[in-house]
């Protein structure tokens, strides 16, 4: 139980980075890699609303990288 709840800690901390870095296509895979430590977190509390908060908050951060990535590479083909 103590390997989660440093999983967690993890978790809270790459968020934090997320939220300090400027640039919005650093910021993704901070919050996708802190979300993921996070759910693990979760699962090993048994809380199925944290769960499936943070199973939206990955998915919302992966599509939010895959549409910056795209729009970066629309800019760079001009």
């Amino acid at each position: 139980m103590v390997l989660f709840k440093l999983i967690g800690i993890l978790g809270l901390l790459l968020i934090s980075m997320g939220v300090l870095a400027r640039k919005r296509l650093a910021q993704e895979p901070y919050f996708i890699f802190g979300g993921i430590a996070l759910l693990a977190y979760s699962i090993s509390i048994k809380d199925w609303v944290f769960i499936i908060l943070q199973m939206v908050f990955i998915l919302a951060s992966v599509y939010e990288l895959l549409k910056l990535e795209r729009w970066m590479n629309k800019r760079r083909k001009k």
